[in-house]
């Protein structure tokens, strides 16, 4: 059986497209005129094919789906519009277009293990459209993000890994046209297997799944791996009003969960207009080929799905043994790649932090949460410590380990790093809808600010909170997660909802400062301290005799100190090998508080590895023992002296 989509083999092109409800399926080819159609002939299972001669590669073609057109009964064919083929592999505009049915030389996936992960959300066109050693005609494509130059940077930051946002073809919802904006997220999704044309330098008749293929050669060959945010939660099409695009007019109770007392309207739970139905053997067929593609024929390492909560949903609610999960678990090539979810959707028990299948991922939305609040001087340091020894409360029911866990601090939605510090409040004007999208998320970072007038001394606070922040995270157990330009200090102007600003609002500037060269520094120190210490690197939770946690007086943590929130540090000792276990011990020292503390190092010598108090995270020289003065809102870590390096 030839898959579905159109494939073009010795000058013959098939064609296969699934729909129950057709009562016939035109191919339009433009270029031979819009009344000239091949029609699909039906077979069983709602499966119509057909073949023609002719035709080359970078052909436009569409569909036509006679039928129904009863949306009483959920049912939306309509011949007039011109229809995207679901499994198009590339589009230009409203149509699909033929891809040559070549193999590809890709390479081999670098295959990084989860311990030694390092993510870099990013977006192709941000990552690169002010990129000033990219050529022109390159920035904000995927041939950018390929550029030796921006590569380079990836590699010397300690990035392993790029997770790119939506690269999917995808289109502009019109209520955002209304207001003259754009998608630019990419949350919207229209083309499963086709990479968005626009972010080609080569065109869009396949030249941007040629482009696509060359960018992640070249990231392969530099060891990082490629992984793409997916949206196989709902598409483009939005609300039931919307005209069809594709999925609608082809086999709508096919493809989208309709309303069960309403089936002309949608169940939805991603707040889109509609959602896709992980029960129906349509849906779960075309996700499968989807990640199937992307892996085998595209070359990508892994996947973050949006709204993955939707992708278990039930009749019975969400299960981890979900149809959808189960299809992925068994599937020999998707489930040996990374999969990380984003765990949550709006819809009833929508919040599954920690409870995805054993060899999935998810964002541990709880880190960032607390971890936040931690550094604006609130919480425990019980708090503290189950984070960087690996958010075990959410992780150990899953029996996924601390590895289960995408620990982050800052992502695309919400304020960067250096705006978090910066903002008590959000500033969306510019999305042109009076203020109301967002979430007013920063909270007070007052704390040892007030009374405090000199730019200069303010902007240390704040890069001195953005250092420790970084270190909480990179430090912890788990796989950590950097937000693209948050090592430039990169910022939204106060805008945490900045999905409509295809601008330098949303770009990243790479105008070098001495403060922003000092956080990419202090930033390259902190990823090599994590790829140098393989204390930190563990892939299973502590146990009592590997780590002690410490109060400044130098003891043990007791029940009381954990509890109280005026203690604003805390000690953490891991241990190296059993029989000197100080000289191979890794020393992580935080004050999460507004004044100095001194700290009373265990019985030994230690040598500094990074202090966040300096703004390259350079350490003092020398070795320390005894007391140590941690300044406010610093880390400090140090090694036992006599701990050769590579048993870090």
């Amino acid at each position: 059986m030839h898959p579905f989509g159109a494939h073009l083999h010795d000058d013959v092109t098939t064609f296969m497209v699934r729909s129950h409800v057709a009562t016939a399926i035109d191919v339009v080819v433009p270029e031979l005129g819009t009344e000239h159609r091949i029609a699909l002939e039906p077979g069983t299972d709602g499966v119509w094919r057909g073949v023609a001669g002719g035709l080359h590669v970078g052909q436009r073609y569409g569909l036509r789906v006679h039928g129904p057109d009863d949306p009483a009964s959920g049912v939306r064919c309509d011949p007039s519009r011109v229809l995207v083929d679901p499994y198009a592999r590339a589009i230009d505009g409203r149509w699909s277009v033929i891809v040559g049915s070549e193999r590809p030389d890709l390479g081999a996936h670098p295959r990084t293990p989860l311990a030694d992960t390092v993510l870099y959300e990013a977006h192709v066109r941000g990552l690169t459209r002010l990129h000033t050693d990219v050529p022109p005609h390159q920035r904000g494509t995927y041939a950018g993000v390929a550029h030796p130059a921006v590569i380079e940077e990836l590699a010397g930051l300690g990035v392993t890994a790029i997770q790119l946002m939506p690269v999917h073809e995808h289109r502009t919802e019109p209520s955002v046209c209304s207001r003259g904006l754009t998608n630019y997220w990419g949350y919207s999704t229209l083309g499963y297997f086709a990479p968005h044309a626009g972010y080609s330098s080569s065109g869009a008749r396949g030249g941007q799944v040629a482009e696509f293929r060359s960018m992640v050669r070249a990231l392969h060959d530099a060891g990082i791996e490629v992984i793409l945010d997916v949206v196989y939660n709902h598409t483009c099409e939005a609300g039931p009003d919307t005209p069809a695009m594709s999925f609608r007019g082809i086999d709508n109770p096919a493809w989208y969960w309709l309303d069960p007392a309403d089936p002309s309207r949608y169940v939805d739970h991603t707040g889109c207009g509609n959602m896709l139905d992980p029960r129906s053997d349509t849906v779960r067929e075309m996700v499968l080929a989807s990640l199937r593609y992307w892996v085998q024929e595209m070359g990508v390492d892994g996947f973050r799905f949006d709204l993955a909560v939707q992708l278990g949903r039930t009749d019975e609610g969400f299960r981890t043994d979900a149809p959808l999960f189960e299809d992925i678990r068994s599937d020999p090539v998707v489930s040996r790649v990374k999969l990380i979810a984003e765990p949550w959707d709006l819809g009833p028990d929508g919040y599954q932090v920690g409870r995805f299948p054993v060899h999935w991922q998810d964002q541990n939305g709880m880190f960032r949460d607390q971890v936040r609040e931690l550094w604006r001087g609130q919480g425990t340091m019980g708090v503290l410590a189950g984070k960087l020894a690996g958010s075990q409360d959410a992780y150990e029911a899953s029996m996924r380990g601390p590895l289960g866990a995408v620990n982050f601090i800052t992502a695309h939605d919400g304020f960067t790093l250096a705006d978090l510090v910066s903002y008590s409040r959000k500033y969306n004007l510019a999305n042109r809808e009076e203020n109301r999208d967002g979430h007013d998320e920063s909270g007070s970072w007052n704390s040892g600010v007030e009374g405090v007038t000199d730019l200069p001394s303010v902007l240390d606070l704040r890069d001195r909170r953005s250092r420790g922040m970084l270190a909480t995270l990179v430090l912890s157990v788990g796989v950590p997660m950097l937000l693209a330009g948050d090592e430039r200090l990169r910022t939204q102007l106060g805008n945490n909802n900045a999905y409509c600003q295809d601008n330098p609002i949303s770009w990243i500037n790479w105008t070098s400062t001495p403060r922003t060269e000092a956080m990419r520094a202090f930033v390259q120190r902190l990823t090599a301290l994590r790829a140098q210490s393989r204390l930190l690197r563990r892939e299973r939770f502590f146990d009592a005799q590997e780590v002690t946690w410490l109060a400044a007086e130098g003891e043990e943590m007791s029940t009381d100190r954990w509890t109280d929130p005026s203690r604003r540090a805390l000690g953490m000792l891991l241990h190296g090998d059993a029989v000197t276990p100080i000289a191979s011990a890794l020393v992580i020292l935080l004050n999460v508080g507004d004044r100095s503390v001194t700290f009373q190092l265990p019985e030994g010598t230690f040598t500094p590895l990074l202090d966040t108090s300096h703004p390259t995270g350079e350490p003092p020289a020398g070795t320390r023992s005894g007391d140590v003065s941690l300044p406010e809102w610093a880390v400090l870590v140090l090694r036992g002296a006599h701990a050769p390096q590579h048993q870090l």
